[in-house]
Protein backbone atom coordinates (compact mmCIF):
# COMPACT_ATOMS: atom_id res chain seq x y z
CA UNK A 1 0.00 0.00 0.00
CA UNK A 2 1.21 3.38 -0.42
CA UNK A 3 2.47 5.46 1.89
CA UNK A 4 0.45 8.33 4.02
CA UNK A 5 1.01 11.81 3.63
CA UNK A 6 -0.04 13.77 6.95
CA UNK A 7 -1.33 16.40 5.64
CA UNK A 8 -4.74 16.35 3.85
CA UNK A 9 -5.26 19.34 2.01
CA UNK A 10 -5.98 18.01 -1.72
CA UNK A 11 -9.90 17.49 -1.91
CA UNK A 12 -10.91 14.67 -4.15
CA UNK A 13 -14.38 15.10 -5.50
CA UNK A 14 -17.03 12.27 -5.09
CA UNK A 15 -18.45 11.29 -1.38
CA UNK A 16 -18.29 7.74 -0.97
CA UNK A 17 -21.31 7.38 0.68
CA UNK A 18 -23.36 5.73 -1.84
CA UNK A 19 -20.78 2.75 -1.89
CA UNK A 20 -20.42 2.45 2.21
CA UNK A 21 -24.83 2.06 1.54
CA UNK A 22 -24.11 -1.49 0.16
CA UNK A 23 -21.50 -2.28 2.56
CA UNK A 24 -23.95 -4.15 4.85
CA UNK A 25 -22.49 -7.53 4.91
CA UNK A 26 -18.87 -9.12 5.33
CA UNK A 27 -19.33 -10.57 1.62
CA UNK A 28 -19.97 -7.14 0.60
CA UNK A 29 -16.99 -5.06 -1.59
CA UNK A 30 -14.48 -3.86 0.28
CA UNK A 31 -11.71 -3.92 -1.66
CA UNK A 32 -9.67 -1.00 -1.65
CA UNK A 33 -11.92 1.23 0.81
CA UNK A 34 -9.97 3.74 2.26
CA UNK A 35 -10.44 3.98 5.93
CA UNK A 36 -8.37 5.58 8.74
CA UNK A 37 -8.89 4.23 11.84
CA UNK A 38 -8.18 6.30 15.42
CA UNK A 39 -6.73 5.02 18.10
CA UNK A 40 -4.79 1.55 18.28
CA UNK A 41 -5.88 0.18 21.66
CA UNK A 42 -8.45 -2.23 22.29
CA UNK A 43 -11.60 -1.19 19.57
CA UNK A 44 -9.15 0.44 17.26
CA UNK A 45 -6.46 -2.71 16.83
CA UNK A 46 -10.04 -5.11 16.36
CA UNK A 47 -11.24 -2.12 13.84
CA UNK A 48 -8.24 -2.39 11.54
CA UNK A 49 -7.31 -6.24 11.73
CA UNK A 50 -11.22 -6.71 10.59
CA UNK A 51 -10.79 -4.23 7.85
CA UNK A 52 -7.46 -5.80 6.72
CA UNK A 53 -9.09 -9.00 6.33
CA UNK A 54 -11.76 -7.60 4.17
CA UNK A 55 -9.41 -5.93 2.02
CA UNK A 56 -10.20 -2.24 2.95
CA UNK A 57 -6.54 -0.01 2.70
CA UNK A 58 -6.29 1.56 6.19
CA UNK A 59 -4.34 4.26 8.24
CA UNK A 60 -3.92 3.93 11.37
CA UNK A 61 -3.56 7.22 13.63
CA UNK A 62 -2.63 7.69 17.52
CA UNK A 63 -1.44 9.70 19.47
CA UNK A 64 0.72 7.26 21.73
CA UNK A 65 3.69 6.44 21.73
CA UNK A 66 4.54 4.21 24.25
CA UNK A 67 6.02 0.91 24.01
CA UNK A 68 2.74 -1.25 23.88
CA UNK A 69 1.48 1.29 20.92
CA UNK A 70 4.62 0.65 18.71
CA UNK A 71 4.01 -3.26 19.49
CA UNK A 72 0.55 -3.14 18.35
CA UNK A 73 1.33 -0.88 15.10
CA UNK A 74 3.83 -3.46 14.41
CA UNK A 75 1.63 -6.11 14.53
CA UNK A 76 -0.78 -4.73 12.34
CA UNK A 77 2.05 -3.89 9.82
CA UNK A 78 2.96 -8.17 9.79
CA UNK A 79 -0.67 -9.00 9.39
CA UNK A 80 -1.17 -6.91 6.35
CA UNK A 81 -0.92 -3.65 4.04
CA UNK A 82 -1.46 -0.68 6.69
CA UNK A 83 0.80 2.04 7.59
CA UNK A 84 0.43 3.22 11.51
CA UNK A 85 1.33 7.16 12.31
CA UNK A 86 2.18 7.48 16.00
CA UNK A 87 2.68 10.77 17.65
CA UNK A 88 0.59 14.27 18.21
CA UNK A 89 1.06 15.30 14.78
CA UNK A 90 -0.48 12.00 13.68
CA UNK A 91 -3.94 13.32 14.98
CA UNK A 92 -4.11 16.44 13.92
CA UNK A 93 -4.78 15.81 10.71
CA UNK A 94 -6.50 13.97 8.24
CA UNK A 95 -4.00 11.45 6.22
CA UNK A 96 -4.37 10.75 2.11
CA UNK A 97 -4.57 7.01 1.07
CA UNK A 98 -2.57 6.86 -2.04
CA UNK A 99 -2.38 10.14 -2.48
CA UNK A 100 -6.38 10.47 -2.08
CA UNK A 101 -8.69 11.61 1.21
CA UNK A 102 -9.94 8.73 3.09
CA UNK A 103 -13.54 7.56 1.90
CA UNK A 104 -14.69 6.40 5.60
CA UNK A 105 -13.54 6.97 9.61
CA UNK A 106 -13.43 4.44 12.31
CA UNK A 107 -12.99 6.16 15.05
CA UNK A 108 -12.44 4.44 18.66
CA UNK A 109 -15.20 5.32 20.94
CA UNK A 110 -12.99 7.48 23.92
CA UNK A 111 -11.99 9.97 20.71
CA UNK A 112 -14.04 13.10 20.94
CA UNK A 113 -16.33 14.83 17.99
CA UNK A 114 -14.49 17.87 18.49
CA UNK A 115 -10.89 16.12 18.07
CA UNK A 116 -9.31 17.77 15.39
CA UNK A 117 -9.33 14.84 12.87
CA UNK A 118 -12.55 14.23 13.53
CA UNK A 119 -13.85 17.59 12.51
CA UNK A 120 -11.54 17.68 9.74
CA UNK A 121 -13.14 14.75 8.52
CA UNK A 122 -16.62 16.62 9.41
CA UNK A 123 -16.14 18.94 7.23
CA UNK A 124 -15.04 17.12 4.65
CA UNK A 125 -18.54 15.36 4.78
CA UNK A 126 -16.12 11.69 5.25
CA UNK A 127 -18.57 9.55 7.04
CA UNK A 128 -17.25 8.54 10.50
CA UNK A 129 -18.40 5.13 12.33
CA UNK A 130 -17.30 3.41 15.33
CA UNK A 131 -16.14 -0.45 15.34
CA UNK A 132 -20.04 -1.27 16.69
CA UNK A 133 -21.04 0.34 13.69
CA UNK A 134 -17.80 -1.68 11.75
CA UNK A 135 -19.52 -4.79 13.47
CA UNK A 136 -23.16 -4.47 12.71
CA UNK A 137 -22.42 -3.84 8.77
CA UNK A 138 -20.14 -6.67 8.84
CA UNK A 139 -22.39 -9.37 11.12
CA UNK A 140 -23.54 -11.46 8.34
CA UNK A 141 -21.27 -13.47 6.43
CA UNK A 142 -22.17 -16.58 3.80
CA UNK A 143 -22.00 -20.40 5.44
CA UNK A 144 -21.90 -18.79 8.94
CA UNK A 145 -24.74 -18.14 11.54
CA UNK A 146 -25.40 -14.53 12.19
CA UNK A 147 -25.86 -14.28 16.14
CA UNK A 148 -28.88 -12.19 17.44
CA UNK A 149 -28.23 -8.82 19.43
CA UNK A 150 -29.22 -8.00 22.83
CA UNK A 151 -28.27 -4.34 23.35
CA UNK A 152 -27.65 -2.79 26.66
CA UNK A 153 -26.81 0.82 28.17
CA UNK A 154 -27.13 3.33 30.42
CA UNK A 155 -24.72 5.43 32.84
CA UNK A 156 -24.61 2.70 35.52
CA UNK A 157 -25.20 -1.13 35.88
CA UNK A 158 -24.20 -1.53 31.91
CA UNK A 159 -21.50 -4.19 32.81
CA UNK A 160 -23.82 -5.87 35.52
CA UNK A 161 -26.27 -6.31 33.49
CA UNK A 162 -24.53 -7.52 30.61
CA UNK A 163 -22.83 -10.37 32.45
CA UNK A 164 -26.30 -11.33 33.78
CA UNK A 165 -27.48 -11.07 30.16
CA UNK A 166 -25.00 -13.25 29.11
CA UNK A 167 -25.04 -15.62 32.08
CA UNK A 168 -29.40 -16.14 31.39
CA UNK A 169 -28.89 -16.84 27.59
CA UNK A 170 -25.57 -19.33 28.44
CA UNK A 171 -28.28 -21.25 31.29
CA UNK A 172 -31.02 -22.12 28.56
CA UNK A 173 -28.16 -23.89 26.38
CA UNK A 174 -27.50 -21.00 24.06
CA UNK A 175 -23.70 -19.97 22.80
CA UNK A 176 -23.69 -16.14 23.87
CA UNK A 177 -20.85 -13.99 24.88
CA UNK A 178 -20.73 -10.63 26.91
CA UNK A 179 -19.14 -8.18 24.20
CA UNK A 180 -18.91 -4.07 23.15
CA UNK A 181 -17.37 -2.22 26.01
CA UNK A 182 -16.87 -4.89 28.36
CA UNK A 183 -15.14 -8.21 27.81
CA UNK A 184 -14.72 -9.21 24.31
CA UNK A 185 -14.42 -6.68 21.72
CA UNK A 186 -17.50 -7.16 19.10
CA UNK A 187 -15.57 -7.53 16.12
CA UNK A 188 -13.31 -10.62 17.21
CA UNK A 189 -15.98 -11.67 18.97
CA UNK A 190 -17.38 -11.89 14.84
CA UNK A 191 -14.61 -13.45 13.40
CA UNK A 192 -14.79 -16.11 16.51
CA UNK A 193 -14.62 -19.82 14.86
CA UNK A 194 -17.56 -20.45 17.26
CA UNK A 195 -20.80 -19.43 15.86
CA UNK A 196 -22.92 -17.45 18.58
CA UNK A 197 -26.64 -17.24 18.79
CA UNK A 198 -26.67 -14.15 20.75
CA UNK A 199 -24.37 -11.38 21.76
CA UNK A 200 -25.31 -9.51 25.07
CA UNK A 201 -23.83 -6.27 24.03
CA UNK A 202 -22.21 -3.04 26.33
CA UNK A 203 -22.71 0.10 24.92
CA UNK A 204 -21.49 3.29 25.93
CA UNK A 205 -22.92 6.71 25.19
CA UNK A 206 -19.58 7.20 23.42
CA UNK A 207 -20.22 3.47 21.29
CA UNK A 208 -23.61 5.06 20.42
CA UNK A 209 -23.05 8.74 18.88
CA UNK A 210 -20.44 6.50 16.44
CA UNK A 211 -22.67 3.86 15.65
CA UNK A 212 -25.90 4.85 12.70
CA UNK A 213 -27.96 1.25 11.66
CA UNK A 214 -28.34 -1.17 14.35
CA UNK A 215 -31.29 -3.13 14.82
CA UNK A 216 -31.22 -5.34 17.84
CA UNK A 217 -33.61 -8.09 18.89
CA UNK A 218 -34.27 -6.23 22.32
CA UNK A 219 -32.73 -3.36 23.78
CA UNK A 220 -32.28 -1.26 27.16
CA UNK A 221 -31.16 1.89 28.47
CA UNK A 222 -30.96 1.06 32.63
CA UNK A 223 -31.21 4.56 33.44
CA UNK A 224 -29.48 8.10 32.99
CA UNK A 225 -27.85 10.46 35.27
CA UNK A 226 -25.62 13.34 34.50
CA UNK A 227 -22.24 12.18 33.20
CA UNK A 228 -19.52 12.51 30.27
CA UNK A 229 -20.59 15.87 29.93
CA UNK A 230 -17.01 17.17 29.30
CA UNK A 231 -17.22 14.89 25.97
CA UNK A 232 -20.68 15.07 24.77
CA UNK A 233 -20.90 18.99 25.61
CA UNK A 234 -24.19 19.08 27.27
CA UNK A 235 -26.35 16.64 29.55
CA UNK A 236 -29.01 17.37 26.50
CA UNK A 237 -26.55 15.69 23.75
CA UNK A 238 -25.40 12.91 26.26
CA UNK A 239 -28.77 11.84 26.29
CA UNK A 240 -29.92 11.84 22.75
CA UNK A 241 -26.84 9.38 22.17
CA UNK A 242 -27.86 7.22 25.09
CA UNK A 243 -31.32 7.29 23.27
CA UNK A 244 -29.98 5.90 20.36
CA UNK A 245 -29.89 2.31 21.37
CA UNK A 246 -33.61 2.16 21.09
CA UNK A 247 -33.63 2.71 17.53
CA UNK A 248 -34.99 0.25 14.45
CA UNK A 249 -35.60 -2.54 17.72
CA UNK A 250 -37.54 -5.45 16.56
CA UNK A 251 -39.22 -7.07 20.08
CA UNK A 252 -39.02 -5.25 22.96
CA UNK A 253 -37.79 -1.64 24.00
CA UNK A 254 -37.22 -1.87 27.85
CA UNK A 255 -37.21 1.10 29.99
CA UNK A 256 -36.63 1.75 33.72
CA UNK A 257 -40.58 2.23 34.70
CA UNK A 258 -38.86 4.02 37.87
CA UNK A 259 -37.12 7.15 35.76
CA UNK A 260 -39.15 8.99 33.37
CA UNK A 261 -36.34 9.65 30.98
CA UNK A 262 -36.20 6.54 29.68
CA UNK A 263 -39.88 6.08 29.14
CA UNK A 264 -39.80 8.83 26.73
CA UNK A 265 -36.74 7.97 24.95
CA UNK A 266 -38.81 4.77 24.01
CA UNK A 267 -42.11 6.91 23.43
CA UNK A 268 -39.46 9.03 20.61
CA UNK A 269 -37.35 6.25 19.10
CA UNK A 270 -38.42 4.85 15.43
CA UNK A 271 -38.96 1.03 16.10
CA UNK A 272 -39.62 -1.78 13.91
CA UNK A 273 -43.08 -2.35 13.66
CA UNK A 274 -44.62 -4.49 16.31
CA UNK A 275 -41.71 -3.61 18.61
CA UNK A 276 -43.40 -3.53 22.59
CA UNK A 277 -42.22 -0.94 25.21
CA UNK A 278 -41.64 -3.20 28.39
CA UNK A 279 -40.93 -1.46 31.84
CA UNK A 280 -38.81 -2.44 34.91
CA UNK A 281 -39.32 -1.45 38.41
CA UNK A 282 -38.10 -2.31 41.68
CA UNK A 283 -41.33 -1.78 42.82
CA UNK A 284 -45.01 -4.15 41.96
CA UNK A 285 -44.89 -4.13 38.83
CA UNK A 286 -48.19 -3.23 35.98
CA UNK A 287 -49.19 -4.90 33.08
CA UNK A 288 -46.36 -5.22 30.47
CA UNK A 289 -43.68 -4.89 33.29
CA UNK A 290 -41.39 -7.01 35.08
CA UNK A 291 -41.22 -6.07 39.40
CA UNK A 292 -40.64 -7.65 42.45
CA UNK A 293 -43.62 -8.77 44.43
CA UNK A 294 -43.21 -10.57 47.98
CA UNK A 295 -39.18 -10.75 47.28
CA UNK A 296 -39.61 -12.75 44.44
CA UNK A 297 -38.65 -10.92 40.34
CA UNK A 298 -41.45 -11.50 38.70
CA UNK A 299 -42.50 -11.25 34.71
CA UNK A 300 -46.01 -9.24 33.71
CA UNK A 301 -45.21 -8.93 30.12
CA UNK A 302 -44.12 -11.69 28.46
CA UNK A 303 -46.45 -14.15 29.58
CA UNK A 304 -50.33 -14.79 27.91
CA UNK A 305 -52.23 -13.64 31.31
CA UNK A 306 -50.44 -10.54 32.08
CA UNK A 307 -53.47 -8.94 32.73
CA UNK A 308 -54.40 -10.69 36.21
CA UNK A 309 -51.16 -12.76 36.88
CA UNK A 310 -47.39 -12.90 36.68
CA UNK A 311 -44.69 -15.40 36.33
CA UNK A 312 -41.81 -16.38 38.97
CA UNK A 313 -38.49 -15.54 37.54
CA UNK A 314 -36.28 -15.97 40.70
CA UNK A 315 -35.82 -14.28 44.27
CA UNK A 316 -33.91 -11.19 45.17
CA UNK A 317 -32.05 -14.07 47.28
CA UNK A 318 -30.49 -15.58 44.20
CA UNK A 319 -28.57 -12.38 43.64
CA UNK A 320 -26.59 -13.24 46.83
CA UNK A 321 -25.47 -11.98 50.35
CA UNK A 322 -25.65 -8.38 49.33
CA UNK A 323 -28.19 -7.61 47.05
CA UNK A 324 -28.81 -3.50 46.88
CA UNK A 325 -31.54 -2.28 44.85
CA UNK A 326 -29.71 -0.82 41.71
CA UNK A 327 -28.32 -4.70 41.61
CA UNK A 328 -31.95 -5.56 41.39
CA UNK A 329 -33.11 -3.54 38.96
CA UNK A 330 -30.19 -4.75 36.75
CA UNK A 331 -31.37 -8.23 36.96
CA UNK A 332 -34.79 -7.08 35.90
CA UNK A 333 -33.60 -5.44 33.14
CA UNK A 334 -31.46 -8.75 32.08
CA UNK A 335 -34.33 -10.58 33.00
CA UNK A 336 -36.73 -8.59 30.40
CA UNK A 337 -33.96 -8.77 27.45
CA UNK A 338 -33.82 -12.19 27.64
CA UNK A 339 -37.46 -12.97 28.33
CA UNK A 340 -38.20 -10.84 24.94
CA UNK A 341 -35.77 -13.58 23.33
CA UNK A 342 -38.01 -16.46 24.59
CA UNK A 343 -35.66 -17.18 27.13
CA UNK A 344 -37.69 -19.33 30.16
CA UNK A 345 -38.30 -18.73 33.81
CA UNK A 346 -35.73 -21.48 35.15
CA UNK A 347 -33.28 -20.24 32.94
CA UNK A 348 -33.41 -16.75 33.99
CA UNK A 349 -33.37 -17.72 37.46
CA UNK A 350 -30.53 -20.19 36.91
CA UNK A 351 -28.32 -17.20 35.19
CA UNK A 352 -28.71 -15.28 38.23
CA UNK A 353 -27.29 -17.90 40.28
CA UNK A 354 -24.86 -18.41 38.05
CA UNK A 355 -23.61 -15.29 38.14
CA UNK A 356 -20.45 -14.08 39.49
CA UNK A 357 -20.26 -10.21 39.73
CA UNK A 358 -17.18 -8.45 38.93
CA UNK A 359 -14.92 -6.96 41.05
CA UNK A 360 -14.72 -3.07 42.30
CA UNK A 361 -18.46 -3.57 42.31
CA UNK A 362 -20.44 -3.01 45.38
CA UNK A 363 -17.28 -5.72 46.55
CA UNK A 364 -16.77 -6.82 50.19
CA UNK A 365 -13.00 -6.73 51.22
CA UNK A 366 -13.10 -7.26 54.52
CA UNK A 367 -15.00 -6.70 57.84
CA UNK A 368 -13.07 -6.13 60.92
CA UNK A 369 -14.09 -5.42 64.75
CA UNK A 370 -17.80 -4.85 63.01
CA UNK A 371 -16.36 -2.41 60.21
CA UNK A 372 -17.17 -3.27 56.99
CA UNK A 373 -15.33 -2.08 53.87
CA UNK A 374 -17.13 -1.73 50.35
CA UNK A 375 -14.82 -1.26 47.38
CA UNK A 376 -16.54 0.29 44.49
CA UNK A 377 -14.10 2.13 42.75
CA UNK A 378 -16.68 1.34 39.12
CA UNK A 379 -18.45 4.29 40.91
CA UNK A 380 -16.83 6.57 38.51
CA UNK A 381 -20.03 8.97 38.58
CA UNK A 382 -22.33 10.49 41.27
CA UNK A 383 -25.40 8.41 40.18
CA UNK A 384 -23.25 4.92 41.13
CA UNK A 385 -21.83 6.30 43.69
CA UNK A 386 -25.78 7.06 45.09
CA UNK A 387 -26.54 3.47 44.06
CA UNK A 388 -23.64 2.35 46.48
CA UNK A 389 -24.68 4.92 49.35
CA UNK A 390 -28.04 3.58 49.72
CA UNK A 391 -27.07 -0.04 50.37
CA UNK A 392 -25.37 1.06 53.44
CA UNK A 393 -25.48 2.94 57.07
CA UNK A 394 -23.61 5.06 59.03
CA UNK A 395 -20.25 5.18 56.01
CA UNK A 396 -17.43 6.74 56.25
CA UNK A 397 -16.88 7.44 52.36
CA UNK A 398 -13.87 7.80 50.17
CA UNK A 399 -14.74 9.57 47.12
CA UNK A 400 -13.57 12.38 44.70
CA UNK A 401 -10.86 12.14 41.52
CA UNK A 402 -12.00 13.77 38.10
CA UNK A 403 -15.48 14.93 38.07
CA UNK A 404 -16.02 15.01 34.41
CA UNK A 405 -17.68 18.45 34.89
CA UNK A 406 -20.83 16.86 37.00
CA UNK A 407 -22.40 18.54 40.04
CA UNK A 408 -22.85 16.88 43.50
CA UNK A 409 -25.36 19.29 45.10
CA UNK A 410 -28.56 16.35 44.22
CA UNK A 411 -25.98 13.43 45.82
CA UNK A 412 -24.91 15.17 49.08
CA UNK A 413 -28.10 16.43 50.04
CA UNK A 414 -29.70 12.56 49.49
CA UNK A 415 -27.35 11.01 51.51
CA UNK A 416 -26.21 13.52 54.04
CA UNK A 417 -28.14 12.05 56.64
CA UNK A 418 -26.01 8.50 56.07
CA UNK A 419 -22.33 9.83 56.09
CA UNK A 420 -20.21 10.00 59.79
CA UNK A 421 -17.41 11.33 57.75
CA UNK A 422 -15.67 12.14 53.86
CA UNK A 423 -12.12 11.40 53.20
CA UNK A 424 -10.99 12.87 49.83
CA UNK A 425 -8.86 11.31 47.96
CA UNK A 426 -8.12 12.57 43.67
CA UNK A 427 -6.88 16.13 42.61
CA UNK A 428 -9.94 17.39 41.24
CA UNK A 429 -12.23 17.83 43.99
CA UNK A 430 -13.33 21.21 44.50
CA UNK A 431 -16.60 20.86 43.25
CA UNK A 432 -17.24 17.96 46.23
CA UNK A 433 -15.89 19.94 48.72
CA UNK A 434 -18.12 22.84 47.95
CA UNK A 435 -21.38 20.57 47.81
CA UNK A 436 -20.19 19.10 51.36
CA UNK A 437 -19.61 22.44 52.89
CA UNK A 438 -23.34 23.64 51.30
CA UNK A 439 -25.27 20.47 51.82
CA UNK A 440 -23.51 18.51 54.63
CA UNK A 441 -21.72 20.89 56.75
CA UNK A 442 -21.92 19.15 60.37
CA UNK A 443 -19.77 16.30 58.13
CA UNK A 444 -16.16 15.80 58.79
CA UNK A 445 -13.88 16.19 55.68
CA UNK A 446 -10.75 14.55 55.82
CA UNK A 447 -8.50 15.86 52.91
CA UNK A 448 -5.64 13.81 51.46
CA UNK A 449 -2.41 15.21 50.30
CA UNK A 450 -2.26 15.87 46.27
CA UNK A 451 1.45 15.74 45.90
CA UNK A 452 3.04 12.58 46.61
CA UNK A 453 3.86 9.58 43.55
CA UNK A 454 5.13 6.68 42.86
CA UNK A 455 6.49 4.80 39.75
CA UNK A 456 4.01 2.00 38.87
CA UNK A 457 3.38 -0.53 36.16
CA UNK A 458 0.09 1.10 34.09
CA UNK A 459 -2.16 0.02 31.66
CA UNK A 460 -0.33 1.28 28.65
CA UNK A 461 2.94 -0.71 29.68
CA UNK A 462 4.62 2.60 30.57
CA UNK A 463 6.59 1.99 33.95
CA UNK A 464 7.63 5.48 34.10
CA UNK A 465 4.26 7.03 34.49
CA UNK A 466 4.28 9.15 37.91
CA UNK A 467 1.33 7.58 39.79
CA UNK A 468 -0.58 8.57 43.19
CA UNK A 469 -2.16 5.24 43.57
CA UNK A 470 -1.09 3.03 46.21
CA UNK A 471 0.51 5.69 48.34
CA UNK A 472 -2.64 8.39 48.20
CA UNK A 473 -4.90 4.69 49.06
CA UNK A 474 -2.81 3.60 52.12
CA UNK A 475 -3.13 7.06 53.36
CA UNK A 476 -6.78 7.11 52.54
CA UNK A 477 -7.69 3.50 53.80
CA UNK A 478 -5.85 4.62 57.44
CA UNK A 479 -8.03 8.23 57.39
CA UNK A 480 -11.30 5.96 56.99
CA UNK A 481 -10.18 4.04 60.04
CA UNK A 482 -9.05 6.01 62.47
CA UNK A 483 -12.91 7.48 62.28
CA UNK A 484 -14.82 4.11 61.48
CA UNK A 485 -16.46 2.57 64.94
CA UNK A 486 -18.23 -0.86 65.43
CA UNK A 487 -21.55 -1.18 63.05
CA UNK A 488 -20.12 1.44 60.17
CA UNK A 489 -19.52 1.03 56.49
CA UNK A 490 -16.20 2.34 55.01
CA UNK A 491 -17.22 2.48 51.37
CA UNK A 492 -14.80 3.56 48.62
CA UNK A 493 -17.19 4.95 45.74
CA UNK A 494 -15.27 8.07 44.06
CA UNK A 495 -18.38 9.26 42.03
CA UNK A 496 -15.47 10.22 39.75
CA UNK A 497 -13.37 8.89 37.31
CA UNK A 498 -9.69 7.47 38.55
CA UNK A 499 -6.97 8.72 35.85
CA UNK A 500 -6.05 11.15 37.85
CA UNK A 501 -4.12 9.20 40.44
CA UNK A 502 -4.57 5.65 38.87
CA UNK A 503 -4.51 4.11 35.54
CA UNK A 504 -8.14 2.77 35.80
CA UNK A 505 -11.03 2.39 37.96
CA UNK A 506 -9.31 -0.95 38.66
CA UNK A 507 -6.69 0.09 39.72
CA UNK A 508 -7.56 2.42 41.95
CA UNK A 509 -9.86 -0.27 43.45
CA UNK A 510 -7.48 -2.78 43.65
CA UNK A 511 -4.96 -0.48 45.44
CA UNK A 512 -8.21 -0.13 47.98
CA UNK A 513 -8.40 -3.83 48.30
CA UNK A 514 -4.42 -3.80 48.94
CA UNK A 515 -4.17 -1.20 51.39
CA UNK A 516 -7.08 -2.86 53.49
CA UNK A 517 -6.04 -5.94 53.57
CA UNK A 518 -2.34 -4.55 54.54
CA UNK A 519 -4.52 -2.18 57.31
CA UNK A 520 -6.40 -5.79 58.31
CA UNK A 521 -3.67 -7.85 58.63
CA UNK A 522 -1.59 -5.61 60.91
CA UNK A 523 -3.74 -5.06 63.24
CA UNK A 524 -4.53 -8.85 63.23
CA UNK A 525 -0.90 -9.15 64.19
CA UNK A 526 -0.99 -6.14 66.59
CA UNK A 527 -3.63 -8.05 68.53
CA UNK A 528 -2.09 -11.35 68.31
CA UNK A 529 0.70 -10.09 69.93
Amino acid sequence: MGGAAVNASQESAPSANDRLKDLTSWDADWRGLRVVVTGIGVSGFAAADTLIELGAKVVVVDASTTAKAKAQADTLKIVGAVDVLLGEEAVKLLPLIDGEKPELIVTSPGWRPDQALLAAAKRKHIPVWGDVELAWRVRERAGRKTADWLTITGTNGKTTTVGMTESMLQAAGLKAIAVGNVGTPILDALRDPVEYDAFAVELSSFQLHWSHSLSPVASVCLNVAEDHVDWHGSYASYLADKAKVYENTQKAAIYNADQIETERMVENADVVEGCRAVGFTTNTPGISMLGVVDGLLVDRAFIEERKNSAAELASIADLGPVAPRHMVANALAAAALVRAYRVDPASVKQGLVNYLPGAHRIQLVAKQDDVLWINDSKATNPHAASAALSAFHNVVWIAGGLSKGVNYDDLVKEHAPRLKSVVLIGTDTEALEASLQRHAPDVPVIAQPKGDTESVQTADGNASSPIFGETIMAQAVRAAASVAEPGDTVLMAPAAASMDQFSSYAHRGDAFVQAVRELVEGQAKTTEE
